[in-house]
């Protein structure tokens, strides 16, 4: 079963730097997601690993083998595209059953293997229908048909539910798991959507600006960040500014705008160092009036947002600055525009970094 292994590879669209020095391990038979902002690399590079586009430094090993001279059609993949990519002249049958009919399996076997295809992907009523007969998303669908049919054992998906209605798309992410799973396939998955990797893959890999920030487990990426990106990309978080006014043996204090101390826990900071504390929505309790717990903070909810099962307070601290605080829309009791609350949090509970040379606001764009 396939492993890949990708050791310094870059590549240059002129003065663009697509991606820059990526070194990667996906296992076999794991499902690996590429997640970041749109212009990343991702893409291009799960075309790289295709063998699609020819990288200009680097090497890629797919099952211990040198692959950078193999052409594509050698290589074992079978890749959904962003773009549909089916064969106008066929309809949903023929499409989903080109490959094992290129490849000459037996009809009985191939037949098999398309029913099945085509009950996962929803579409086993739609055989005779011709890809202009279809939505955006059933072509998406067939596309993944017929890549699943084609017995490669590497399953390159580069945004392949994106075109889906949210129902669909929520439902059809864990049956593409189970099956990739099921069937022993190492799966590498591009998206966007954060919370569609969250939920399907077994390692994930955050990228921006073409070089890859961090791997590991969705519990990895979402409660121990490595990078202020990383922290805002995965989840959502408040970012609090300050500097280090005392530290202790597993706690440091931090003094915010305005004069407001909190702390948090840490080891590796120094006294005066500027720093940036995050906490995530979730993690804020919230109550009316004055409390004394630690790391209590007062303010003024100046927005909620109902949500279904979460409301979202935004709170604007004695120090003007806001945070987002989530809490269960079930809870007892809701606050309302003007309420004069108090926000804490565990000192466990957050997380702080260094503050980046070119400035927060950078740190976190996407762009």
């Amino acid at each position: 079963m396939p492993e890949i292994k990708l050791v310094n590879v870059s590549k240059r669209f002129g003065k663009i730097v697509a991606v820059d020095n990526v070194s990667l391990q996906v296992r076999d038979k794991e499902y690996f997601s590429l997640i970041g902002p749109s212009g990343c690399g991702k893409t291009t590079l799960l075309r790289i690993i295709a063998g699609l586009v020819e990288p200009d430094e680097g090497d890629i090993h797919i099952d211990n083998n040198l692959v950078n001279k193999v052409p594509p059609e050698d290589r074992g993949i079978g890749f959904v595209f962003q773009t549909y990519a089916l064969f106008p002249h066929m309809d949903v049958w023929d499409n989903v059953m080109y490959g094992p009919r290129v490849k000459g399996w037996e009809e009985t076997k191939s037949g098999k293997v398309g029913d099945e295809m085509l009950r996962m992907v929803r579409l086993d009523e739609r055989l005779d229908a011709f890809p202009n007969e279809l939505s955006g998303g059933m072509m998406q669908r067939v596309a993944l048909g017929r890549a699943l049919t084609a017995g490669a054992k590497l399953l390159l998906l580069d945004e392949p539910l994106g075109a889906l209605d949210a129902k669909i798309r929520f439902e059809l992410r864990y049956d593409l798991h189970k099956l990739v799973k099921d069937l022993g396939l190492t799966a590498i998955h591009v998206t966007h959507d954060q919370s569609e990797a969250m939920a399907i893959s077994d390692r994930i890999a955050v990228m921006r600006k073409g070089m890859i920030l961090q791997v590991g487990t969705p519990q990895e990426l979402y409660n121990n960040p490595e990078h202020i990106f990383v922290a805002n990309f995965i989840g959502q978080n408040n970012f609090l500014e300050g500097s280090v006014v005392k530290t202790d043996d597993d706690k440091v204090q931090i003094e915010l705008s305005g004069g407001l101390t909190v702390s948090s826990s840490s080891t590796l900071k120094k006294v005066g160092e500027r720093v940036v504390l995050a906490v995530r929505p979730e993690i804020f309790t919230i109550e009316k009036g004055h409390t004394n717990r630690p790391n209590s903070l007062l303010g003024v909810v100046e927005r909620l947002i109902y949500e279904g099962t979460n409301i979202r307070y935004e709170v604007r601290l004695e120090n003007k600055d806001i945070v987002v605080v989530e809490r269960p829309s079930l809870t007892e009791e809701w606050f309302n525009t003007g309420d004069g609350v108090t926000v804490s949090f565990p000192s466990e509970k957050s997380r702080i970094f260094a503050y980046p040379s070119e400035g927060l606001g950078k740190e976190l764009a996407v762009g």
